[in-house]
């Protein structure tokens, strides 16, 4: 609702844009996952983030930190994962309460299939509507509010791990 004179309708109107271009361009990427036979894009997410991190695998709740989805849809994300050989389970050795996701040669060979529709679906659906400058901008400026203070919003504890 744009109430006259508000000076945070402009925000409002990039807030709404934002979330649209969002759920737009992710349902054009699984689109196009699916009609290639591969697994959702969760599923790339979790296996990219874990093979970025050191030593492939990451505790439970950094592994959400990281990942755009609640604890309960990151858990049962992970047991499916888990079923399908893409990642394991490892005790946490300093923390009988914690565990660890770690990235399978298999989680990695999922990767590689998915990577090649992925990267061209992001070149069709969003590279194509923005110069680097632009895309460099655009990461710029969503990276501000990511960095503002993030304290009390996260849905994860160390605890549940």
């Amino acid at each position: 609702m744009n109430i006259p004179d508000d000076p945070l309708n402009t925000h409002v109107e990039a807030w709404a844009a934002l979330l649209r271009a969002q759920k737009v361009l992710t349902e054009r990427v699984q689109r196009e996952l699916a009609a290639a036979g591969l697994p959702p894009l969760e599923w790339y997410d979790v296996l990219y983030e874990l093979w970025r991190a050191p030593e492939r695998r990451l505790r439970f709740y950094e592994l959400g930190e990281r990942i755009a989805l609640s604890r309960s849809n990151l858990t049962r994300l992970v047991d499916r994962l888990e079923k399908e050989g893409l990642l394991a389970r490892e005790a946490c050795t300093g923390d009988r309460r914690g565990l660890y996701a770690v990235l399978t040669a298999a989680g990695e060979e999922a990767m590689r299939r998915i990577w090649p529709v992925y990267r061209e679906a992001i070149a069709r659906h969003f590279a194509a509507q923005l110069t680097p400058a632009e895309a460099a901008t655009l990461a710029g400026l969503l990276a501000r509010p990511l960095g503002a203070g993030t304290a009390g919003t996260a849905d994860t504890d160390a605890d549940a791990d």
